[in-house]
């Protein structure tokens, strides 16, 4: 059977992460998402994979062949963001008559895939299917037993034919592409295939209790983190090159790759992953699900909680809670992130202009890459900081800052404007 991954994405609502690439390509213990899928896949002989990428090629050139993760990848191009019917088309050359179409974020398929193989016999496709308290919001199945015989978009409050909506886990056969081919060009034509598919054909429904990961905004990294550290860090595994101050405290599960330091009075609470070559300064605290990738200095005297760092970034004395930094950030002395409003309430970011609701109490500030932030900066919550800024000491970061941006907040004057091309 071959498996099929779709990323080729804008991913838009990933900002200020991962610019230049896919979100895909985020590293979380040590290595890229997608390549957590590929493993998972491989663990369920699953071995023979397409990918749908964009024309940069920005997967391709980072796993190249996937011999080293135990697949064989070949690669397809989607020129233009038309939707998931106009990518999966793109491989149909490569695909048997039987295969898998996931997301690149679904790093549990193997748990998944063994129940949709046990209905396959007979049927034309075997979709995913989850209870949802909000059917308004999604494609909802008009279930009979096990079979899907329609599919509602959005429907109206007191309309649905059921709460069980799709989840992106699909087993499909080729017959899908000669429904998709009937439907016609518009943007709800994968849908329509479906659709019709059930329709005309036998489509089945498996139920699961819980949705899998999505990884739509910078915030679903948290509960990546959480799963991929739940199923793979379940005991203390310290590299025999790691310096470890034998005043410091390592407590729980907790991964420290090779070459990395930890200073005096260090603690460290897992689940965590420390990357190689990392250094935890004197007295600094890292704890539950926090991850910091290969070359990141946390400084003496910091907080890190529930926060995820890639490579090269570095921070001094200061609190970090429920935040992500992209590549290469550095953050002066006395910086902190603020993660719960005054009232409590839910956080709710803007993106793309508009408030998105998080569903979450916690969540600190997401800064894109190579942005610099000098001492005794405060970040609000929920903020979004684009790539390359440049914070002054001393400055409160209320509001969202494009990418570029120079931000200076003195106590008499604020300066914003774009720094120098």
């Amino acid at each position: 059977m071959h498996a099929v991954i779709l990323a080729a994405g804008e991913s838009s609502r990933f900002w200020p992460l991962a610019e230049g690439g896919h979100k895909s390509l985020f590293r979380l213990l040590g290595c890229p998402i997608i390549a957590h899928t590929l493993e998972a896949l491989a663990r369920a002989q699953i071995t023979e994979i397409v990918i749908v990428q964009s024309p940069e090629r920005p997967i391709e050139a980072q796993l190249r062949d996937g011999a080293s993760l135990g697949v064989r990848l070949s690669y397809v191009v989607q020129p233009e963001p038309r939707g998931m019917g106009d990518a999966l088309t793109r491989a149909e050359s490569l695909l048997r008559d039987f295969f898998v179409v996931v997301n690149p974020q679904h790093i549990a398929i193997d748990e998944i895939l063994p129940k949709l193989l046990a209905f396959a016999d007979g049927a034309d496709a075997v979709l995913v299917g989850c209870d949802t308290d909000r059917p308004h919001e999604y494609g909802i199945v008009h279930l009979d037993g096990d079979r899907a015989v329609d599919l509602i978009e959005k429907p109206a409050p007191g309309t649905e034919p059921s709460r069980t909506r799709l989840v992106g886990v699909y087993l499909l056969t080729k017959k899908f592409f000669e429904c998709y081919r009937r439907v016609g060009e518009h943007p709800y034509n994968f849908e329509d295939a479906l659709k019709m598919l059930m329709h005309e054909g036998t489509v089945r429904i498996v139920k699961i209790s819980e949705e899998p990961p999505t990884l739509k905004y910078p915030w679903d990294l948290f509960r990546l983190t959480q799963l991929l550290m739940d199923r793979n860090i379940t005991e203390q595994k310290i590299a025999p090159s790691a310096q470890i101050h034998h005043s410091a405290i390592i407590e729980g599960p907790v991964w420290i790759g090779e070459n990395v330091k930890v200073f005096e009075h260090a603690v460290i609470k897992g689940p965590c992953y420390i990357g190689e070559s990392c250094v935890i300064g004197t007295g600094s605290l890292v704890r539950e699900y926090s991850n910091l990738e290969a070359h990141t200095v946390i400084g003496a005297h910091a907080e890190i909680a529930r926060s995820i760092f890639q490579r090269d970034c570095s921070t001094h004395s200061g609190y970090f809670g429920d935040s992500i930094f992209d590549e290469a950030v550095k953050v002066g002395a006395g910086t902190v992130t603020a993660n719960v409003r005054n009232d409590r309430g839910v956080i709710r970011p803007w993106v793309k202009g508009a408030r998105v609701e998080t569903g979450l109490n916690k969540l600190g500030a997401i800064v894109g890459r190579q942005t610099h932030i000098g001492i005794c900066a405060m970040l609000m919550p929920g903020v979004l900081i684009g790539p390359r800024c440049e914070i002054g000491p001393g400055s409160l970061v209320r509001k969202n800052l494009d990418a570029d941006t120079r931000y200076y907040a003195h106590p008499h004057e604020m300066i914003l404007k774009r720094k120098p091309s």
